[in-house]
């Protein structure tokens, strides 16, 4: 039996590499400098020209996997052979993507039937009908100087990355609400947001592929839109959650030319098996429980990373040999920056094998540990990926840089090795011609996993009141991301039938915790009573809209309620 995924029967060439074949490596453990050049890479496309290349790759029937310890072979396909060509990554690529979908973040679907939308210098708007149900969302664009169309980075929820920097370095700026599309603070079953309205509420796709979808969508409208304002050379980012986000985005969307995961912790790149035993990180099943951001199925693997037939290293395999710069946070042990250098390592055999080993860079050597802080160590090679696989006026080659503190052992986690891949055919293998009758829909497992499996002791999360905001004024409510001795807030400030100008939002803070930085927002006070109130280019809200905030701090950040004043 085979499984078609359904998705778009659309499917560019095999891009080829012309390099020389590459030696097996050894293990790899930390490194610090740039990587030596393998190959030339020759002239290579950055993304491709389609969402998923392997669309139409017939995918086994996954059967039953032995657990497993070790990091999966990326290699090795799912009926026990290992590729040798490059060609052939084409169609493993697609099984790595079934097995993701299946037993971690739930399915991706296909592009609608109908996806429209506007682009113009401020906003995208996105419309979306399928199977007799629509839903739309809009997402706000911030032009770099000089004369277009423009490449343009889709950063998620307007915190964490570095805007002015990729402005300056010549990339617009779109502000993905991902909220939009997938509503953080819902149960599993009654999901919402713009996904859930087209998909169904208890569908079981978490939320992080859901907001990959709506990035997918939005690439849709720019392409559509004839590039007269913005230019199909995509990157994606985000930070903390939103950094899980961003790196779900790029490995499932090849038309993404550049993805960057800033800081994204348990759920996002780190290894699951690495994490597992990682001192200090978020445990599997506290990411689980915290937010549905991961699919439902994930639910049975929790307790046992082992038994999962995939691992976060062969997504990062998904993205190559596309542009591919990892940040993460050693000072916070919550964050599993040891796992995630255990992903990244092995996932850059993948770019080693297909001669492209230069396209990944990892790094985690920073000196500030504030979470999602602004980097000075990121800010040049953020420029040279922009320049390179946006723009395409840059050489630069990655690098892996990995704190000391934080770092992986690849040979612990693995047993397999990389092959030498030969160029192979130019053309994809045809497809398999369907079978007269239609195979049967793949059966679900004997034991469903449950619908909600949250941890015994999960890390509160603040949801946001059901209260609708009141007619004039604003409100205000917070999200909570908390580890241990410290947490995130995120305040989303929102107008009611009236325009807000100007707001402050006033905020206990339980005993003992302290504000140590903000973003989006001046503020009164570390301590206690906290007033934060807004910056010049956030005060001004229409009606029904709203914008966010947010603020790290020690202690315990559970129980606070915010407080919206207008004007």
């Amino acid at each position: 039996m085979t499984i078609n995924s359904g998705r778009s029967k659309l499917r560019s060439a095999v891009v080829v590499l012309s390099t020389a074949a590459l030696a097996v490596a050894g293990a790899m453990t930390a490194l610090a400098g740039t990587h030596t050049a393998d190959a030339a890479v020759g002239s290579l496309a950055f993304a491709s020209d389609v969402e998923d290349e392997g669309a139409d790759c017939p995918v086994p029937n996954p059967g039953s996997f032995s657990p497993n310890s070790r990091l999966p072979d990326p290699f090795r396909k799912i009926d026990g052979s290992r590729i040798t060509t490059k060609a052939e990554w084409v169609c493993r690529r697609a099984e790595i993507r079934e097995q993701a979908e299946r037993y971690v973040y739930g399915d991706k679907p296909a592009k609608p039937a109908t996806v429209t939308g506007t682009v113009t210098s401020s906003t995208i708007t996105v419309n979306v009908s399928h199977n007799g149900r629509s839903s739309s969302f809009s997402a706000s664009v911030q032009l770099p100087s000089g004369a277009g169309p423009h490449p343009a980075v889709i950063v998620y929820g307007g915190f964490g990355a570095d805007t002015a920097t990729i402005r300056s370095a010549g990339a617009a700026v779109i502000s993905f609400d991902p909220f939009s599309v997938g509503q953080e603070g819902t149960g599993r079953s009654n999901k919402q947001g713009a996904f859930y309205s087209i998909y169904g509420s208890s569908s079981s796709t978490g939320l992080l592929m859901a907001w990959a979808w709506g990035v997918s969508r939005i690439i849709d409208v720019i392409e559509q839109s004839g590039g007269n304002i913005l230019r199909t050379d995509i990157g994606v980012t985000g930070c903390s959650r939103f950094g899980k986000g961003a790196f779900v985005a790029g490995v499932f969307d090849q038309r993404v030319a550049l993805t960057m995961p800033i800081e994204s912790g348990s759920g996002g790149a780190p290894a699951f098996r690495a994490i597992a035993q990682e001192a200090g990180a978020q445990p599997l099943s506290s990411a689980y429980g915290e937010q549905p951001w991961l699919g439902d199925a994930f639910g049975s693997y929790t307790g046992n990373p082992a038994g999962l037939p995939v691992d976060t290293h062969q997504m990062v395999g998904m993205v190559a040999p596309r542009g591919l710069f990892i940040m993460e946070n050693p000072h916070i042990d919550w964050l599993a920056a040891q796992s995630g250098s255990v992903a990244a390592l092995g996932g850059a055999e993948v770019y080693r094998a297909l001669g492209a080993y230069e396209n990944i860079t990892y790094w985690s050597a920073v000196s500030d540990g504030t979470h999602c802080a602004s980097r000075s160590e990121w800010r040049t090679p953020l420029q040279q990926h922009i320049q390179k696989y946006l723009l395409n006026t840059g050489s630069a080659a990655g690098t892996f840089r990995i704190a000391s503190n934080k770092s992986g052992n690849l040979a612990q986690w693995r047993d397999w090795t990389t092959p030498t891949l030969a160029d192979g055919p130019t053309t994809p293998p045809p497809t398999t011609a369907p079978p007269t009758t239609p195979p049967p829909t793949t059966a679900p497992p004997t034991t469903p996993p449950p619908t909600t499996a949250p941890p015994t002791t999960p890390p509160p999360t603040t949801p946001p009141p059901t209260t609708p905001p009141p007619a004039g004024g604003c409100t205000a409510t917070v999200s909570v991301n908390q580890w241990p001795g410290g947490f995130v807030a995120t305040v989303r400030v929102t107008a009611g039938s009236s325009p807000v100008n100007g707001w402050s939002v006033t905020m206990a803070l339980p005993s003992g915790a302290n504000v140590t930085n903000a973003w989006n927002a001046s503020r009164s006070g570390n301590s206690g009573t906290v007033q934060f109130s807004n910056v010049s280019y956030n005060g001004n809200i229409g009606a029904g809209q709203s914008t966010e905030f947010g603020f790290q701090g020690t202690g315990t950040g559970t129980g606070m309620t915010p407080t919206c004043s207008a004007g």
